[in-house]
């Protein structure tokens, strides 16, 4: 499988273009790892370097860079590679971890 297409590199933003949206940046692509717990939605995408930003779940949520390249190589446990969700419709991150934008977290 491709994870990135021609289709969805042209509606990929480039890196930063949606920094100061916080919650209500919108997410394009979910990667997932199917024999493991990662998954990966991309908000953001720079073509020269393959670098994504978007959040990233493991061992935690947490919002940040990841790359084409990696994730290329990457096998689960089990040996599989990383995939591209083909059902994923775009939504905001808020949408996706509503507990990482919510009204409480303002004044921390």
């Amino acid at each position: 499988m491709k994870l990135l297409t021609q289709e969805i590199r042209r509606k990929l933003p480039p890196l930063y273009s949606q920094e100061k949206l916080g919650g209500k940046a919108m997410v394009h692509v979910k990667f997932f790892t199917p024999d493991s717990s990662w998954t990966f939605w991309a908000t953001e995408f720079d073509p020269k370097d393959g670098l994504f930003f978007g959040l990233v779940e493991g061992h935690e949520r947490e919002l940040g860079y990841f790359s084409l390249a990696e994730m290329q190589q990457v096998r689960g446990p089990l040996g599989l590679p990383v995939e591209r969700d083909l059902y994923f419709k775009p939504k905001t991150l808020e949408e996706i971890a509503p507990e990482m934008f919510s009204e409480q977290r303002s004044g921390d």
